[in-house]
């Protein structure tokens, strides 16, 4: 176990070899990282992420058969590589606002609505509500509508207004911002 003397020594040493790397390699880093993301700031960042792993692994440096500048440049081009493929691995997110349309339609005012007119069908008399599923659900016509179910063409046209009559009694007043024009 190291002693605080050793720490500090150690400490000093690692400064010094990151102070060292920049002087030496970092004009060079920058300008290759510069080059790869066309981002002076973005660069930047990858240059300090490459020495900051340098820092971490001091042994590489030392015991590489290659060049340090190399094995630096090295490090920069795969730090922008994988900040790439991160980027690529998910798709851009937009921020919601009353201008842009989400991706996908929530569906679940769909699901109110169908659950709210469902429950209005079942307070109507059942002629009704055969007639109006037949011409809005099956899109039937008025006469088509009358040979499905055996009636008369006015009876179902009869019905279908009561029964339309009933609904929009049934569901409450919605403003419609036009109260109180002349």
């Amino acid at each position: 176990m190291a002693g605080p003397k050793a720490r500090d020594r150690r400490n000093m040493a690692d400064e010094a070899l990151v102070r060292s790397l920049f002087n030496e390699h970092g004009k060079a880093m920058l300008g290759y990282a510069t080059r790869l993301t066309n981002d002076r700031a973005a660069a930047e960042d990858v240059v300090q992420e490459a020495l900051l792993r340098a820092w971490r692994s001091p042994d590489s440096l030392v015991n590489s058969k290659g060049s340090v500048r190399g094995w630096l440049l090295t490090v920069v081009r795969n730090i922008i590589i994988d900040r790439a493929r991160a980027r690529n691995a998910r798709p851009t997110e937009v921020a919601e606002s009353p201008s842009t349309v989400p991706v996908e339609s929530d569906h679940a005012d769909r699901v109110v609505d169908t659950m709210v007119v469902l429950d209005a069908l079942e307070h109507l008399s059942s002629e009704h509500r055969e007639v109006l599923e037949q011409m809005y659900l099956q899109g039937r016509t008025v006469g088509e509508t009358a040979e499905v179910l055996g009636i008369p063409t006015g009876t179902v046209k009869s019905r279908s207004y009561y029964a339309l009559r009933a609904l929009r009694d049934f569901f409450p007043k919605r403003p419609t911002g036009m109260e109180g024009a002349a």
